[in-house]
């Protein structure tokens, strides 16, 4: 069984060890096993540490019946002495952002009596899973007292009561746990069961800011970021309002009233364009001549809507079969209608011809096709007319 010393001390970056076995594993590289460990192995929604091993790149640690396997590029000679090195920026971070979790967690379980029933931490973000509902208001007062708990600088205490003292000992925990139970307490805002490493003291974790909240599985889920995410994160959307400031001719901080302005005239805009369409389309309409059989036209300019308002109009006009195209990059997407026939089995002609799909009822069809514009007439034209 592995010595596992990111338990001793989770500020350790370096250790010498010895290899004890070294095995290559498809697509993974090599499993290795060493006496003793500074490499957390993934677990409790912690991913495995990465690093390396005297200068060979360790890309996951796991663990199987007690031992941490390191995943390496390269072999590792059994019994050999060797050095070894985690991502220490990454490790950090993954403690600040899982050292978060238990804050917000804490909290959510305090103030509502809500079970964290999901944890991810991945390097991007940290998203975790609440039982019950939290409204944005009420989210946003649970940042501001996790906060507060880093301005405090609490000390993390790591725990490892016995069995006779758990008996009495409340704490949050999401499985059953057999053996030691290792308890992780933030004094005044969380007692939890985890394995993995945390920070030291709460001011570590730098600043916490919740970035999403959606309603999930009954519940929420909460996406977080803290440390060095939460710059990143504060940096971009900084980067970004600015760059949305200079494209609006607006200073910041009047952003929310001219992003309304902008809404505005595009809403003033959109109608416009739409009067002009229905315009347009009475115009085009009154162009087919009435009484004649059939009618076949393409177009640009108008939208989905457009063309079967352009079709019911040539058909008012007691034309029998009207089908209209509307150019969609290299292809047509196309309506076709009658008050009289069922047009289905030319949808289908028309798709079998021109390598399109649609359907619809007996009096009217939609779809897509491909196709030169006058081989689709002729074919359109013989297809009715037969």
């Amino acid at each position: 069984m592995t010595e596992k010393l990111f338990y001793e001390d989770a500020y350790r970056k370096e250790f010498d060890a010895r290899v004890l076995s070294c095995r290559p594993v498809p697509e993974k590289g090599y499993e290795v096993v060493l006496d003793r460990t500074a490499f957390f192995p993934e677990g409790g929604g912690q991913y495995g540490d990465v690093g390396e091993i005297s200068g060979v790149r360790v890309s996951d640690t796991q663990e199987k019946d007690g031992d941490v396997i390191h995943y390496t590029s390269e072999p590792l000679q059994e019994g050999a002495a060797v050095t070894g090195k985690i991502d220490w920026e990454i490790r950090f971070s993954r403690m600040q952002q899982h050292t978060a979790e238990h804050i917000l967690s804490g909290l959510a379980h305090s103030i509502f009596g809500y079970q964290n029933v999901g944890f991810h931490l991945s390097d991007e973000i940290c998203t975790m899973d609440f039982s019950g509902p939290v409204t944005k208001e009420e989210m946003e007062e649970i940042e501001k007292r996790a906060n507060e708990a880093v301005y405090k600088n609490i000390e993390v205490n790591v725990l490892c009561p016995s069995r006779e003292e758990l008996k009495n000992f409340e704490y949050r925990s999401k499985i059953e746990i057999e053996g030691q139970v290792r308890i992780i307490q933030i004094p005044g805002y969380d007692t939890c069961a985890c394995c993995a490493p945390h920070l030291k003291r709460t001011g570590e974790i730098g600043q916490i800011k919740v970035i999403g909240l959606m309603n999930y599985k009954g519940g929420v889920r909460v996406t977080m970021v803290s440390g060095n995410r939460a710059l990143c994160d504060h940096e971009k959307r900084e980067k970004d309002m600015k760059e949305i400031s200079k494209l609006l001719s607006a200073k910041e901080w009047e952003l929310p009233e001219a992003v309304q302005k902008l809404k505005d005239d595009m809403e003033r805009q959109k109608s416009e364009v739409l009067s002009l369409q229905r315009k347009l389309i009475t115009y085009k309409a009154a162009e087919v001549p009435a009484g004649q059989k059939l009618a076949c036209l393409f177009e640009k300019d108008l939208d989905g809507t457009g063309i079967r308002e352009l079709m019911n109009q040539v058909l008012e006009n007691h034309v029998t079969v009207c089908g209209v195209f509307l150019q969609k990059g290299e292809g047509w997407k196309y309506v076709v209608g009658s008050r009289e026939k069922d047009v289905r089995e030319i949808g289908k002609k028309l798709n079998e011809r021109f390598h399109g799909r649609g359907g619809g009822k007996p009096e009217m069809i939609q779809g897509s096709l491909q196709g030169r514009p006058e081989d689709i007439k002729s074919f359109f034209e013989e297809t009715v007319n037969g």
